[in-house]
C-alpha cells in the first residue's frame, strides 16, 4: 500500500447517497473494485457503471455470477467475492456496519482489516461503526452524511389502508408470500423481492413496481441493503427474525436500516407497523428518526491466516480468537461446519493428506447451502464434489450434465421453482471456480440459461398469483386520472384496456365473478368510470330500438332482447303503469331518463294497441247514467267482470244503455260480462301483469297456455285470477269464458229441472271427457247423477229427410271463438260417438251416463218460476220431471200438462215488460209470448 493511500469511512444513515459516491469516487480512478453486500444490488451496481463506461471496462463477480471482459478496469463484487492482489487504484466496501453481523461479519471485518486501494479506500456504512473503525484503522479519515430527507413514524395502518408506493416487509417467506396474497385482493396486486431470488426474478419483480403496473412492494430485510426503489412508506409486519438459531427482535439500527429505504433523494418517506405488529415504543420511533443508536463495540473476526498442512490444522486455525478488545471470534459459520462434517468421513480424510488436497477441501466447503435442506445433506453433496474434484481433477461433463437435466423444468408451482432455482444456483456456483470443470464457458452458458429460464418461470408464476394485472391497471389509471378505453363485444362482456372486467347487462355492469370483497369494488368502480361513453352509446341505441326489440315479462319485467332494463310499478290507474329502470348510478341521470323515457313510451303504446277497445269505451263521452257508471266498472275490471259481481247493475241497465254499450264489444253473457276481443293471448298476458301491479302482489301469477279451452284449476291463485286469464273455475277444472257462453247457450234448450243429459255438442266445445263435464257442471251449479243402461248398438242409419217441423229458436249472441285444439277436439268425437262402457256379460254392455239438473236451491218466499207467478195455461209451462222409459232415459212430451194445479194472482194486471234477451231463459220466455 502506498504511503499516500487515502482512507475514508463516509458513514451516515440511509438515503446519504453514500453508494452514489463511492461510485462516482472509484469512476475517478484509473482502476476500482466494490463490495457489496448483495449478489442484487451487486448487479444493480454494475447496471449503472455499465450505462455509464460501457460493458467492456466493467467486471461482474459475484459466487454465482462471473462477467470479466478482457479489457476490464472496475470490479462490482459481492464482499465475498472480492478478488484479492489486484493492486486496484481503488477499493470500497459497502455497508461496512455488517462487520456485526453473526453469520458474515466475519468476512465484512477481514475486508475492513487487509483490503485497501493503492490511492483510496472507502468504508461505506452506519454511524455505530465509528468506534471500532477508528480503533482499528487508525490512519481512517471520516465523512459524515446527512440523510436528505426526513423520515416520519407513522404508527399503525391495516393493509387495506396502506399508502400507494409502500413496501411491506416480512421476515419468513410464508409472511411475504401471506401479505402479497392480500394486496392481491385489496390493491390489484404486489412485487416479490427476497434474497434468494435470483438477480434476474428479482429484477423483474422490481420492474413490476418501478413501472407502476403495482404500487405495493412485498420484501424481506433483503431491500435495507441499499436497493434503490421509489419507495414512499415503509410498514413492518414483524418485529422479530430468526436469525438462523434463535427468534429475536430486531434492533433499532437494524430498523432503521430498512426503514430508511423509505424516501428517496429529496423526498421525505414515513414508516410504520401493519399486521400483527405492535407499535414501535416511542424511544425506538425517535431514534430512527434522529439517527441516534447504540455504538457498535465489537466486530466479527475470524482468522484469515489458515495452516492447510492438515485437516485438524485447517480446522485449529479457523478458531483462533482474536487479539483486540475491539473484535470477537465469529460463531462457526456453514463452511466450517461444513469442513468439522466431512472431518469424520475416513475418505475424506484419506483425500486431504496434503496442503493442495486440504486448500481444496476447504474451497469445496465454502459452496453456500443454497438449498438449506440439511447440513448433512448439504455435506454429503460437498464429499461428492470433493471426490471428483480431487481424483479426476475436475467435475466430470456426465455428472454436470445430469445434475443440470434434473433441474431444468420449469413447471410446478412457486415453491417447486424457487428449490429448483437454488439448486442450479450451487451448479452455476460450482461453474463459476477456475478449473473445477473442463469446459468452463459451455457449463457457465448452460446454468446461466437454465437459471434465467427457471427466473422468468419464476416471475411469471410470482405475477399470477401475487398481481391482478386488470384491477392494477385500472387502479393506476384511476390514480392518473387517464381515460379508459372500454369496449363492449356483442355477448356483453366488457373488456378494458384490454382485460376482462365482466359483462354489460343492459345498463348494469356485472363485475368479473372471479374478484371477491375489496378487489371486486376497486374492479366496479374503475369499470364503470371506463364505461361511462358505452352508456350513451348504448342508450342511443334503446331509444332508437322498435318496441320489436322489447318486452315485458310476467313478473313484470321489462327486458331489451335478452337483457332486463326496468320493471313495471303501479302508477294511479291500472292501465297506467308506470316504469322504474335498471341503469347504474355510474352511467349518469342522462343515461336513466333516456331509458324511462323510453320505457315509459313503450309500456304505453303497448296498452294502447292491446287495450284499445277498452281505451275507447273510457273515452265515450256519448256515454251517460248507469251506461257511462258501467263502463268505468268495465275499465276497473280490465274488460272482464263476473255477472254475479254486477247482476244489479246489469239489471238496471235499460236496452239504450245495453245497446250503446254493445257498440264497444261488450258482451253480456249468462256467467260473465267481456270484450271479447280482450281474450286474446297478449290482452290477457298484459292484463294479468296489470292487475297483479295494481294488486301489490309480490308474485306474479303466470298466464295459461293460449289455445286451450280448459285447463287446471290454479291452487293458492289470489282471488279473482280465473277472471283476470278469461277463465272461470268450475270443479277441478277452468272453462274460457267465451267457451263457458256458447255451452250456456246450448244449456237453455235443455231441461234443467227434469234433468238432462250431455250432447256431443257440449263435450266437443269443452275438450272433455264425460266424467270431466259432470265435475264441470256440478262445479257451475247443476247436480250431476251418475247412472248406468244397457248399451243399445246403434242401427243402421237411412237417409235423412229433410226437416219441416222444426221452430227456428232465437239466436243467442254470436261471439267470436278460436277452434279447440285438434286433440281435445278426436278425443271429445270419440266420447260422444262412443260414451264410457263397461262390459255387463258376454252378450251385454253397459254405458255410463250423468243426469244433470239445476242444483241450486231457491229463498223459501220466492215462487219456482216468474211464469208462474204470472199465471200460464195449460201446455206453456215445462214440467218439473219426466217419466223414465225402460232404457232410464228422460221422455217428455211437448205441451204436456203441468203437475199440480195453477196459480192465480188477486194483484191487477201489470205492464207488460220487455224481456231483456241476456237473459238466461230468454229463449223460453220468447216461446211462451210466441204461443200466447
Amino acid at each position: 500500500m502506498s504511503g499516500s493511500s487515502r482512507i475514508v469511512a463516509v458513514l451516515g444513515p440511509t438515503n446519504t447517497g453514500k453508494t452514489h459516491y463511492a461510485i462516482e469516487r472509484m469512476l475517478g480512478h484509473r482502476t476500482g473494485v466494490i463490495g457489496l453486500p448483495l449478489r442484487l444490488l451487486a448487479r444493480e451496481v454494475y447496471d449503472k457503471i455499465v450505462a455509464i463506461r460501457g460493458p467492456s471496462v466493467v467486471a461482474l463477480v459475484t459466487g454465482e455470477e462471473r462477467i470479466v471482459p478482457p479489457r476490464a478496469k472496475y470490479w462490482v463484487c459481492t464482499v465475498e467475492a472480492m478478488p484479492e492482489g489486484m493492486g486496484a487504484d481503488f477499493v470500497a466496501i459497502d455497508e461496512i456496519q455488517l462487520c456485526a453481523d453473526p453469520e458474515r461479519g466475519h468476512v465484512f471485518t477481514d475486508r475492513l482489516l487487509r483490503s485497501r486501494g493503492t490511492n483510496e479506500t472507502l468504508f461505506l456504512g452506519s454511524d455505530t461503526l465509528r468506534g471500532p473503525i477508528a480503533a482499528l484503522v487508525p490512519e481512517v479519515q471520516f465523512i459524515r452524511r446527512e440523510r436528505m430527507s426526513q423520515l416520519v413514524y407513522s404508527g399503525s395502518k391495516k393493509i387495506s389502508r396502506m399508502p400507494a408506493r409502500s413496501a411491506i416487509v416480512g421476515f419468513s417467506i410464508d409472511n411475504v408470500y401471506a401479505i402479497a396474497e392480500l394486496l392481491r385482493r385489496q390493491k390489484g396486486g404486489a412485487a416479490v423481492v427476497m434474497g434468494a431470488l435470483s438477480p434476474r426474478t428479482r429484477n423483474a419483480q422490481v420492474e413490476l413496481y418501478q413501472n407502476g403496473e403495482v404500487d405495493y412492494l412485498v420484501a424481506t430485510d433483503a431491500i435495507g441493503m441499499g436497493l434503490n426503489l421509489d419507495v414512499n412508506h415503509v410498514a413492518f409486519s414483524s418485529l422479530t427474525k430468526f436469525d438462523g438459531r434463535r427468534m429475536r427482535h430486531l434492533a433499532p439500527n437494524e430498523l432503521a436500516q430498512i426503514a430508511g429505504r423509505a424516501g428517496r433523494g429529496m423526498s421525505d418517506g414515513t414508516f410504520g407497523v401493519t399486521g400483527e405488529a405492535p407499535p414501535l415504543d416511542d424511544g425506538v420511533a425517535q431514534a430512527i428518526m434522529d439517527s441516534r443508536f447504540t455504538p457498535m463495540k465489537k466486530l466479527n473476526w475470524r482468522n484469515a491466516a489458515l495452516r492447510f498442512g492438515s485437516v485438524e490444522a485447517l480446522i485449529d486455525s479457523l478458531e483462533v480468537s482474536p487479539d483486540s478488545e475491539h473484535l470477537i471470534k465469529a460463531r462457526s459459520a456453514d463452511d466450517l461446519n461444513a469442513l468439522k462434517s466431512l472431518s469424520q468421513e475416513a475418505e475424506v480424510i484419506a483425500r486431504a493428506s496434503d496442503g493442495p488436497s486440504v486448500r481444496l477441501l476447504w474451497d469445496v466447503c465454502r459452496i453456500p447451502d443454497f438449498r438449506g435442506i440439511s447440513h448433512a445433506e448439504h455435506a454429503s453433496l460437498l464429499e461428492v464434489v470433493y471426490g471428483h474434484l480431487h481424483e479426476r481433477g475436475a467435475i466430470p461433463d456426465e455428472f454436470m450434465a445430469r445434475q443440470i437435466r434434473r433441474i431444468d423444468k420449469t413447471d410446478g408451482d412457486i415453491d417447486a421453482l424457487s428449490k429448483r432455482l437454488a439448486y442450479i444456483r450451487t451448479w452455476t456456483y460450482v461453474a463459476q471456480r477456475n478449473g473445477w470443470v473442463r469446459d468452463e464457458s459451455h457449463w457457465r452458458a448452460e446454468t446461466r440459461i437454465v437459471e434465467d429460464r427457471l427466473s422468468d418461470a419464476l416471475h411469471d408464476r410470482l405475477t399470477q398469483r401475487f398481481v391482478d394485472r386488470r384491477t392494477s391497471v385500472l387502479l393506476r389509471r384511476l390514480k392518473q386520472k387517464e381515460a379508459l378505453l372500454a369496449e363492449v363485444n356483442d355477448k356483453g362482456e366488457v373488456t378494458v384496456e384490454g382485460e376482462f372486467v365482466g359483462r354489460l347487462e343492459g345498463f348494469r355492469f356485472t363485475p368479473d365473478k372471479s374478484a371477491q370483497g375489496t378487489e371486486a369494488k376497486a374492479l366496479k368502480s374503475a369499470s364503470l368510470q371506463a364505461l361511462a361513453p358505452q352508456f350513451h352509446l348504448r342508450a342511443d341505441r334503446f331509444y332508437n330500438a322498435p318496441d320489436t326489440e322489447i318486452d315485458f315479462t310476467d313478473q313484470g319485467g321489462l327486458m331489451w332482447g335478452e337483457y332486463a332494463v326496468g320493471k313495471l310499478v303501479a302508477g294511479a290507474e291500472p292501465l297506467r303503469p308506470m316504469v322504474e329502470v335498471f341503469v347504474d348510478e355510474a352511467a349518469g341521470p342522462d343515461v336513466e331518463q333516456k331509458v324511462q323515457r323510453r320505457l315509459q313510451h313503450f309500456i304505453d303504446r303497448k296498452v294502447a294497441a292491446l287495450f284499445e277497445p277498452l281505451l275507447n269505451l273510457s273515452r265515450d263521452e256519448e256515454l251517460s247514467g248507469l251506461a257511462k257508471g258501467f263502463a268505468f266498472r268495465m275499465v276497473e275490471g280490465l274488460g272482464v267482470l263476473p255477472r254475479a259481481g254486477v247482476a244489479q247493475e246489469v239489471k238496471d241497465l235499460d236496452q239504450d244503455a245495453r245497446g250503446a254499450l254493445r257498440k264497444h264489444g261488450i258482451r253480456f253473457g249468462q256467467f260473465t260480462i267481456f270484450m271479447p276481443l280482450l281474450l286474446k293471448p297478449a290482452p290477457t298476458r298484459l292484463r294479468l301483469v296489470l292487475w297483479a301491479l295494481a294488486g301489490g302482489l309480490q308474485e306474479f301469477p303466470d298466464a295459461p297456455p293460449p289455445g286451450l279451452v280448459t285447463v287446471p284449476v290454479a291452487k293458492g291463485a289470489p282471488e279473482g285470477y280465473d277472471t283476470m286469464c278469461g277463465y272461470r273455475d268450475a270443479g277441478e277444472r277452468s272453462i274460457r269464458i267465451d267457451m263457458l257462453e256458447r255451452l250456456a247457450d246450448m244449456l237453455r234448450a235443455e231441461d234443467s229441472r227434469g234433468g238432462f243429459e250431455a250432447k256431443p255438442d257440449m263435450l266437443s266445445i269443452t275438450g272433455m271427457t264425460l266424467e270431466q263435464f259432470a265435475d264441470l257442471m256440478q262445479g257451475l251449479g247443476y247436480k250431476a247423477e251418475r247412472g248406468e243402461r244397457e248399451k243399445v248398438k246403434a242401427a243402421p242409419v237411412e237417409a235423412e229427410k229433410p226437416a219441416t217441423d222444426v221452430t227456428e229458436q232465437p239466436a243467442a249472441e254470436e261471439t267470436p271463438t278460436p277452434e279447440a285444439p285438434a286433440e281435445a277436439t278426436e278425443s271429445t268425437e270419440a266420447v260422444a260417438e262412443a260414451p264410457a262402457t263397461e262390459p255387463a256379460s258376454d252378450e251385454t254392455e253397459v254405458e255410463l251416463f250423468y243426469t244433470f239438473t239445476w242444483g241450486r236451491q231457491r229463498p223459501a218466499n220466492r215462487a219456482p218460476r216468474r211464469e208462474q207467478r204470472q199465471g200460464q195455461g195449460p201446455g206453456k209451462g215445462k214440467p218439473r220431471g219426466k217419466p223414465q222409459d225402460g232404457r232410464g232415459k228422460p221422455q217428455g212430451k211437448k205441451g204436456g200438462k203441468p203437475q199440480g194445479g195453477k196459480t192465480f194472482s188477486s194483484r191487477p194486471p201489470q205492464k207488460e215488460k220487455a224481456i231483456d234477451p241476456d237473459n238466461p231463459f230468454a229463449a223460453a220466455l220468447m216461446g211462451l209470448k210466441d204461443g200466447n
